[in-house]
């Protein structure tokens, strides 16, 4: 089996710290590839870089040349997960939605601990989208940008082990996902810090990509996410 696990920025450190965590968890067999996009912002923390990244990921999953079971958005609240899924035929996986399905399995409220201010009404509006934020008691900032995550992680652990606590002590949060996917490596020293479960939305999307090729499933192409109809496409960087 092998899954593409697609950055959606341009920081290839990032892109290699995310496969690794996914290769973590990933099946014997299982080979995870790690996509960096050709173009787009070096870290994704608003909505234009995020609409930018959605177009830079499908522009380098649709280049990429051998076959494939299934791909990871490792974006966390960013868009283009739907796009993805009408010009696939394999599964299509996004990082905030598994880390948010995996959780509601371990308790009755989560919390998404992530980097900006700015980022949070993001995160909740995908949370919504998917019909998950009913079981999310908060999304919280810890303050740092995306990048601080590999140039400072002392201050790093320090700032999301606090609002980690905060959501467990006063958000009645009963479970933690990590909301970015740089932070994959922080989970033993958040848990640590809080008692509670913690959840990693890469190695989430491994493990339910992994389900979905064994099962034999995929998106449906009845309807919502059919294949693209054939027409013009003028200006645009990759070909349907």
């Amino acid at each position: 089996m092998r899954i593409l696990v697609a950055n959606v920025n341009t920081t290839e450190s990032m892109t290699e710290a995310i496969a690794d965590s996914a290769r973590s968890v990933a099946s014997p067999g299982t080979e995870i590839v790690g996509i960096t996009p050709r173009f787009g912002a070096d870290s994704c923390e608003g909505n234009f870089e995020s609409y930018l990244a959605a177009i830079a990921v499908m522009d380098a999953i649709l280049a990429y040349p051998e076959p494939y079971d299934a791909v990871i958005q490792a974006g966390y609240g960013e868009h283009g997960r739907e796009g993805l899924q009408e010009l696939l035929e394999v599964p299509v996986v996004d990082i905030t939605e598994a880390a948010a399905s995996t959780a509601m399995y371990l308790g009755h409220k989560f919390s998404v601990v992530t980097t900006l201010d700015r980022t949070v009404p993001l995160i909740e509006d995908r949370l919504k989208l998917a019909g998950l934020d009913q079981r999310c008691a908060s999304v919280r900032a810890s303050g740092l940008g995306v990048l601080e995550l590999e140039s400072d992680p002392e201050r790093a652990v320090k700032a999301i082990v606090e609002q980690s606590t905060k959501a467990v002590h006063d958000d009645h949060a009963e479970v933690i996902c990590l909301g970015c996917g740089g932070m994959a490596e922080l989970e033993e020293q958040v848990r640590a810090a809080t008692g509670v479960p913690i959840v990693d939305g890469v190695r989430s999307a491994v493990t339910i990509a992994e389900g979905l090729v064994r099962m034999g499933l995929s998106t449906s192409k009845v309807r919502t996410y059919a294949k693209p109809r054939e027409k013009k496409v003028t200006g645009w960087p990759f070909t349907i």
